[in-house]
């Protein structure tokens, strides 16, 4: 059910689809963008860079996007303050005023975001289109496809992309790659489970759990915490 949040004396009837705390520490809320450019703006206080940032966006639909990912932290740090949400130089995003781990993903017509006190955390989010397996040799190395839940199988070729994008995010650095880095356990498909990935990281190899699910309206979700 959507929820009522509070900002700026003003009522919005956000759409969150889902909500969990998945720690007393750790929360991942999906919101479907509903709203207009304007009501969306009007739920947040932005500066002149932030403006500059969704005036050059190619499409209303990116800026859509980038807004409610902003709000949608703001609803989830519960606050009317300013947020102050910047990039450092890999174009890993985070809080200059709030002591949060954050990850946020878009994909269409939603909006996801975690955010952890005490974890590193990564996100994506995507629609599940048949055109990925034009690209599966690009991420997956034979020994993944291999795999019977992978090679052909739509959704599980984004139960691994949304996996390897969320340990990305996570990672937080340029330098790791999807298909040398990342190599995807075998595991069993579900609409909702959890995988493991072992990572080669420059301070060594590190194993990471992977929780994920599909939609009932095609989309998939990763998400990494550790």
């Amino acid at each position: 059910m959507p929820k009522i949040r509070y900002f700026c004396g003003n009522y919005f009837e956000m759409p969150i689809v889902f909500d969990i705390k998945i720690d007393p520490h750790t929360e991942l809320a999906v919101w479907k963008i509903e709203e207009s450019h304007n009501e969306l703006m009007a739920g947040l206080q932005l500066k002149q860079h932030e403006l500059d940032i969704i005036v050059s966006f190619k499409s209303e639909k990116r800026a859509l996007q980038w807004l409610s990912t902003r709000l949608l932290l703001r609803t989830m740090l519960n606050t009317k303050e300013y947020i102050d949400c910047q990039m450092d130089d890999h174009g890993k995003p985070y809080l200059v005023n709030y002591d949060y781990h954050i990850s946020l993903s878009h994909s269409y017509d939603y909006a996801a975001v975690i955010i952890s006190k005490d974890k590193k955390v990564g996100i994506d989010m995507e629609l599940i289109k048949h055109k990925i397996k034009l690209v599966r040799h690009k991420f997956l190395s034979d020994i993944e496809l291999a795999q019977k839940q992978i090679g052909n199988d739509i959704d599980g070729l984004y139960v691994c992309w949304c996996a390897k994008e969320a340990i990305y995010k996570w990672h937080g650095k340029k330098a790791l790659e999807f298909k040398r880095d990342m190599h995807i356990r075998p595991f069993k498909l579900r609409d909702k489970g959890m995988l493991k990935a072992l990572v080669d990281l420059p301070e060594g190899a590190r194993e990471l759990t992977v929780n994920y699910f599909k939609t009932k309206d095609g989309y998939m979700l990763g998400y990494v915490i550790g």
